[in-house]
C-alpha cells in the first residue's frame, strides 16, 4: 500500500512537470520574439549604417550576407554606384564588373519564390544581379532571364526613395533601420564624366554617369545574430 502512495505521487509529479513544460513551451512560442539580424556598416568619412535583415523573406540570401559579412568580405570594397534612385556597393573591382566564385537563387516572385512579400520602398535592401531582359528580348532566347534571376551574391544596394517595379523582380532582404541621412549624402556625391565621340561626325558628347568620383568605402560591416547560427548558403557554381 505505501509503494503504490509513492508510485502515485510520483507519477503526479511526472503529470504536473509535463505540463508545466508545456505550458511554458507554449508561453515561450506565443510571447519570445526572435531578434532579426542587425548589420552595423560603417562607410569611412560618413558615419554608421545599420540595417534590419528578414531572413523570414528572404532565408538563403540573408544566410549569404551574413556569410560573406563574417569573412570580412565588405570590408575595404566602395559603392560604385550613385544615384538618385539607389545607391550600390559591395563589388570585389569596385566598378560593378567583378564576379564571385558562386551564385545564389533569386527569392523574388518572378523566380517562383513566393513567399518574398517586401516591397522595394525607400530604406530597402537589395541583391544586385545581371539584368539579361535585352538580351533575351533581342535573341529570342528567354532562357537568359533565368541565368539573371540566379545571377546575384555579393552586391546590395539601398533604395533612396521608392521604387516598386523592382518588386517581384529582385530579392528585397533588409531595411535601413539607422543612417538614412547617410544614404541621402551618398546618393548625390559627384559622379565621373564620360566622352563619347561619333565616328561619323567627329562630334563629342559628354554624358553623366552613376560612378562617383570619389567612391565612399565600407570601412568596416559586422552583424549581431543574437546567438542564432545561420550557417552556410545554398548555391549554385
Amino acid at each position: 500500500m505505501k509503494n503504490k502512495l509513492v508510485f502515485s505521487i510520483i507519477a503526479l509529479v511526472i503529470i504536473v512537470a509535463a505540463l508545466a513544460f508545456m505550458i511554458y513551451g507554449y508561453y515561450l512560442k506565443n510571447n519570445f520574439e526572435y531578434q532579426n539580424p542587425i548589420v552595423t556598416m560603417e562607410v569611412e568619412n560618413y558615419g554608421t549604417i545599420k540595417m534590419e535583415l528578414y531572413p523570414e523573406y528572404a532565408p538563403n540570401t540573408v544566410t549569404n550576407f551574413i556569410k560573406l559579412i563574417n569573412e570580412g568580405y565588405y570590408d575595404g570594397l566602395t559603392f560604385h554606384r550613385v544615384e538618385d534612385m539607389l545607391i550600390q556597393g559591395g563589388d570585389i573591382n569596385g566598378d560593378g564588373t567583378g564576379e564571385t566564385e558562386y551564385a545564389i537563387k533569386g527569392e523574388f516572385a518572378e523566380n517562383d519564390f513566393k513567399d518574398n512579400k517586401l516591397s522595394f520602398e525607400r530604406g530597402t535592401v537589395g541583391l544586385a544581379r545581371q539584368d539579361y531582359s535585352m538580351w533575351a528580348y533581342y535573341t529570342g532566347d528567354y532562357s537568359y532571364l533565368k541565368q539573371g534571376y540566379d545571377s546575384g551574391c555579393a552586391q546590395f544596394f539601398i533604395m533612396a526613395e521608392d521604387y516598386t517595379d523592382f518588386d517581384g523582380n529582385y530579392c528585397a532582404f533588409g531595411k535601413v533601420t539607422e543612417g538614412m541621412e547617410i544614404v541621402d549624402q551618398l546618393k548625390v556625391l559627384e559622379t565621373k564624366i564620360e566622352t563619347t565621340t561619333d565616328e561619323e561626325t567627329g562630334e563629342t558628347t559628354e554624358n553623366k554617369t552613376t560612378t562617383p568620383v570619389e567612391p565612399p568605402v565600407i570601412k568596416s560591416m559586422t552583424v549581431e545574430t543574437y546567438g542564432i547560427k545561420y550557417g552556410n548558403p545554398e548555391i549554385i557554381k
